[in-house]
Order: structure tokens, then sequence, then C-alpha cells
């Protein structure tokens, strides 16, 4: 219940389009009805053979009728589909709004395919709420009223048994439909999201399934969710059939029993024969309007499991969330200090700190390097320092403010990261750069191009600029691809630079010439450099290596190599590497 309320909230900003399609609804049916009765009246009263005067309003009447049913059916459907588009897009932007401040500390423990079918699946079966769950109820209700209202013009009595019957198949049947399609509906959605997540896990993992032989158990297991997901469908199809079958029998059995009650009452005077026709045409007529209700209450049994899925993400509270009273950034950023103070940090479901006891002070302009063995916390202080999470005990100064001072947007405008894993978005080159400044003119992507030592690979594209760079830009080098990243990053112009392994994956030479481009990047910025490679090391001001979370040794290149410690460890074995 507390589900559905949720999501009948959502429709509360339309009110005003949900009473017009309603409405729109409601007159289609009356239409219906008014249809049925006027025949009836027609075809019973002409068998009389009165003059023809006095079927003149009846004749016109059908014909009214008969075209408006058309006509209101039409504009129905335009009302409703109207309504159920605009309530799909703000779907959509909800649950994108929910999710962005949730990323990365809550979505890692999500699968990326789930989180594709709560997005897409979830929230298009969402779509169809007003359409197949809140529509039907509304206009039974007004139909029965209104029904219920002429019969009660003939006998009071035949009214009552008349809503009674109405009453019990427009409430009994979808409750009992709703039952038997609870479990079934959270079956379908369940297997729905598994065919999803295996399909996309077998996209992105084919190359390894295919090396390691396990395309045909792969395949295997999508035809067994496939298979699972037709036996569900049809499962439901069957109820809703059902609910079908049930809703006639349960028209023609009220007919039925208003006919029999009605027959005597034409025997004692209260109406004639004619009127025993319409009355009886009418109340089948209206039943047309509890018709849907066994599919509304089948679907809402899958769009309840759907919303719970939807409302999990929504409901998840953000790991950092912007201060209430927040510092106020200028629109010239210079230069920021970094200290760092007794910083520690666990990630979640983890006992091993990853940083732990952390102290650093870095100067305005003060270049860092952060060097160390896998796993030795480099990245998390990366992390740190962009608030997707926050320290477990002590705090990251940012120009004599904490970080959490700092309005998110505010902060990420100030830090740029160039990080190891290049997020680059289908599309051309432009539209790449223009990620990072939307309004950047011309003349801004040309310098921020030039800078990164990109402007000539961009002109000898096929199409410069507008070339497409494929999916996550595999069209480009690794080199390209990163140059692309530095452009980007040039763009926003930011005061503290952070570069987390910007050279991996490279080969020496191709490294060799970014660590020159990026020595350019670090000019008048506070920068932290973040690698296990140790290249140009003579160029940073400070470096500071970790192990284990935990500082073990500071100074700069020079000052490291005299140490026998594990900076000239790490150095040494590179060096043979290479040689």
């Amino acid at each position: 219940m507390r589900e559905l309320l949720r999501l009948l909230r959502l429709v509360r900003p339309f009110a005003g389009q949900v009473a017009a399609a309603t409405a729109l609804g409601v007159a289609t049916v009356a239409c219906g009805i008014g249809l049925m009765g006027t025949a009836a009246f027609l075809i019973a009263a002409a068998a009389l053979q009165p003059s023809i005067a006095e079927l003149q309003v009846a004749i016109v009447g059908v014909r009214f009728f008969g075209i408006g049913r058309g006509i209101f059916r039409y504009l129905e459907r335009l009302a409703s589909h109207r309504l159920t588009l605009h309530l799909l897009g703000r779907l959509r932007v909800w649950f994108y709004e929910a999710l962005e401040p949730l990323a990365p500390a809550r979505t890692l423990s999500m699968r990326s395919a789930d989180l594709l079918t709560r997005a897409v699946a979830d929230v298009e079966s969402l779509q169809e709420l007003y359409i197949r769950v809140l529509a039907p109820p509304l206009v039974a209700v007004a139909v029965g009223a209104g029904t219920g209202f002429f019969i009660g013009a003939f006998h009071l009595s035949l009214a009552v048994v008349f809503l009674c019957l109405f009453t019990v198949a427009g409430i009994g049947i979808p409750a009992g439909i709703h039952v038997l399609g609870t479990r079934i509906g959270n079956r379908l959605t369940r297997t729905r999201a598994d065919l999803a997540a295996t399909i996309v896990d077998g996209i992105q993992g084919m190359a390894d399934l295919l090396a390691c032989g396990q395309g045909a158990s792969q395949r295997h297991r999508v035809e067994e969710l496939s298979l699972r997901l037709v036996r569900d469908r049809e499962r439901a199809s069957r109820v809703e059939a059902l609910g079908t079958a049930a809703m006639t029998f349960a028209t023609h059995a009220s007919v039925w029993i208003v006919l029999v009650i009605a027959i005597p009452m034409v025997r004692a005077g209260f109406f004639d024969g004619v009127g025993l026709a319409v009355l009886c045409l009418v109340a089948m007529a209206a039943f047309e309007a509890v018709q849907p209700l066994p599919a509304a209450a089948r679907h809402l049994s899958e769009q309840l499991a759907a919303g719970r899925r939807v409302f999990a993400i929504l409901d998840a509270r953000p790991a950092v969330e912007d201060p209430a009273r927040p510092a106020t950034v200028s629109g010239d950023i210079s230069p920021p200090a970094v200290k760092v103070r007794g910083l520690e940090f666990t990630y979640p479901g983890s006992e091993e700190p990853a940083l732990a006891g952390l102290e650093l002070e870095l100067p305005a302009g003060c270049r860092l390097a952060i060097v160390g063995p896998s796993g030795a916390g480099k990245s998390t202080l990366a992390h740190l320092l962009l608030r997707f999470w926050d320290p477990t005990a002590g705090e990251i100064l940012l120009a004599d403010r904490p970080l959490s001072d700092y309005r998110l947007d505010d902060l990420r405008r100030i830090v740029g990261v160039l990080s190891q894993h290049i997020d680059l978005f289908t599309g051309t080159v432009r539209d790449n750069l223009l990620l990072a400044s939307p309004a950047a003119d011309a003349a801004a992507l040309e310098e921020a191009a030039g800078r990164a030592e990109l402007l000539s690979t961009i002109h000898a594209l096929p199409e410069g600029w507008d070339t497409w760079i494929g999916e996550r830009g595999l069209e480009l080098s690794g080199g390209q691809r990163q140059r692309l990243a530095i452009a980007r990053v040039l763009l926003r112009d930011p005061a503290l630079l952070v570069l987390d392994e910007p050279t991996t994956g490279l080969d020496p030479v191709t490294e060799t010439r970014l660590m020159r481009t990026l020595r350019q990047l670090m000019e008048g910025r506070t920068t932290i450099l973040i690698t296990h490679r140790l290249v140009a090391m003579e160029a940073m001001d400070q470096i500071l290596v970790l192990d284990r979370g935990r500082v073990v040794e500071r100074g700069n290149h020079g000052q490291l190599l005299k140490l026998d410690g594990l900076y000239r460890q790490l150095y040494e074995a590179q060096q043979l590497t290479l040689s």
C-alpha cells in the first residue's frame, strides 16, 4: 500500500491532465451506454409501429452517440498518452536526479546491468500507471454512479441491485486477480532484470567468455532466462484472460439478474416493455467501464514490483551531501593550499583501513607526487579530495576550509581530475570536449587542444572536430584518449589538479611525451600526481611514499633515492624493467 501511495503521488503534478483524460474516458463510455440505450428504445418502439415523428429523437440520439463515441475515444487516447509521456519524462528525470548523488560511493555495489534495467524497463513499466491502473477505476466509479442514477428512474430497487452487482464485479474480480497476479508480477520483474543483467554481462565480457570457452554456457544461460520470461508472461496472460472471462460472465449474469427482477415490475405496470429493453442494454453497456479492471489489477502487481526496485534507488542515502551553509566560491579561483590532518578512511564492508593517520601540507602552487605499490591507498586520497566519500576520521582542508564546507558542484569545479579510466562518450571529438565547458567557443577548443598537443591529430581525422570517436572513444588510441581528457581538463581550468595514474597502459615513448604535456598542465596549479610509475619525479616538489595506507617516506626525488627505502626499491625495479 505504501508503494501504491507513492506511485499515486507521482501523478499529483498532472492532476489537471488526469481529470481531463478521465472526463474524456467517462464521456466515451457514456456515449457507448447512450448508443445502446437509444438503439434499444428505437428498435423496441419501432416494433409497435408508432408515428415516425415519435422516433426522431431516438434516431438523432443514435447518430449523436455513435459519432460522439468515436470522437471522445480519440480525444481520450490523445490526452491519456500525452499524460503518459509527460509522466515517463518526469520519472526518468526523477530517477536520474536521485541516482546522481549516489555515485560512486553507493553505486559501486550495484551491477550496471541491474541499474540499466531499473532506469529503463522498470521506469517504463511505471509509465502505464495512469492508463492501466489509475484511469479504469476512476472511469468505473463515475460510470457506475451515473448508470445507477439512470436505472433508479425506473425503480429504486433496480438501481440498488445494479450497483451491488456492478460493485462486486468491479472490486471482487480485480481483487482476486491481484492476489493471483502478485507472485507472478514479482517473478516477472525479477526474471526480466536477471535476463537484462545476463545479456549486458555477456556483451561486456564477450571476448573473455570466448577466450575461456564459456560462450556456449553463457548462451544457455540467456536461453534459460528467456524461456523463463516467456513462461512468466504466459502465466501473466492466463491470469489476465481469467479476469476477462470472469468479467464477461459477471456482465451477462448481471443482465440476467436485472432482467429477472424487472419482468415482474413490467407486469405490475411500473414501466413498459420498451423500458425493459432499454434497461437491460444500458446495464450491459455500463459494464464496459469495469472490463479493464482485472487487467489493471494484474498490471498493478507488476508495477508495484517495479516501483519497489525504483524506490530502492530513490530511498538510498548519498554518502556525502551538500552543507546547509556552503562556502562562497568566487569565479576567479587561485591555486589553493591543501592540508590533510590525521586522515583515516575505511571502505564500507572492509576491516582494513585504506588510509591511516595521513598528514600532509601542500602549499599553493606546489607539485606533490604520491607513489607506492598497488593497494597502498593512493587513489583513495583522490576520491576523498573529490568528496566521493567522507573520511572516517581526520579532515582535508582546501584553502583553509574543510571540504565539507563546499558545495559538491563548487568543489568539483575547483578540483580537476585526470584519471586512469578515461570516460569518453559515443559522439564527436567536439561533443566530448564540450562536456567540460558547454559554452566554450571554437577558439577555446582550439587553444585547449593545442596545449594538449591534440590539435594536429584532430585536423588529421576524417571529419576533424566532428569525427565520431566510437563507444568509449575506441576509435582513438590510448594516448589520443588521454590527450582528449587533458584538453577537457584544460577547458575547465581547475585550480587544483589531481592526476590519478594518468599514464597507465601507455608505452614508454608515449608515456614520456604525455608527461611532458602534463608538466605544462601543472603550471600555475596546485598538483597532486598519484602514480606507481616513477617517471619525471625530479619535476615534483614533494614525493609522498605510501604503503598499506600509511606514509613511510617523504621528500624530493634526490632525497628519497639516497635513502635505502621503498621508493628506491620501486625506482630501481622500474629501471630494471625498462632496461
